[in-house]
């Protein structure tokens, strides 16, 4: 139970919130809600729909499944293969194929262009699941990243 814990990142990641890589991380969202402003016209959720079941849904739930399956048990298994663990300047190909496949993913709900766009958060998810041994910093930024985007935007 043990090895299963640790091969889907389940395992506790001491003070990841305060390294100054994760923050940068955090700041990148905080830039791409501004950059899309510009071309996005901002329609905040009321206040009373935050805790509604369709907000949650996007902000908290399909985030954390997503990073179970893609990030926890995909990119977990492929660490496992030697293919996995060749890297590229600090991004495995194990990070690199599971990102392909998330943004694939994608595009069953979501336009071509967007559907490639998530791609590029899912990097940075991978690498930061790597980088501590643990899901929780990518589940993390996951949800911040979907909270921010679809409370901005209230698109579904």
């Amino acid at each position: 139970m043990r090895k299963i814990i640790h091969q889907m990142g389940l395992d506790h990641a001491p003070s990841f919130h305060k390294e100054p890589l994760f923050l940068s991380a955090l700041g990148a969202g905080v830039f791409f809600w501004i950059l899309l402003s510009r071309y996005v016209l901002w329609r905040p959720i009321p206040a009373g729909e935050l805790l509604s079941r369709h907000f949650l849904s996007l902000a908290l739930l399909q985030p954390l499944a997503e990073e179970l399956l893609f990030r926890g048990f995909l990119q977990g298994q492929w660490l496992q293969i030697r293919w996995g663990k060749a890297s590229w300047h600090g991004f495995s190909a194990a990070n690199g194929v599971t990102s392909l496949l998330f943004a694939s993913s994608h595009l069953l709900s979501h336009p071509p262009i967007w559907a490639i766009a998530v791609f590029f958060p899912s990097i940075i998810f991978g690498y930061f699941r790597e980088r501590y041994g643990s899901l929780y910093p990518s589940i993390f930024l996951h949800i911040f990243y979907n909270a921010g985007y679809f409370y901005l935007t209230g698109l579904p």
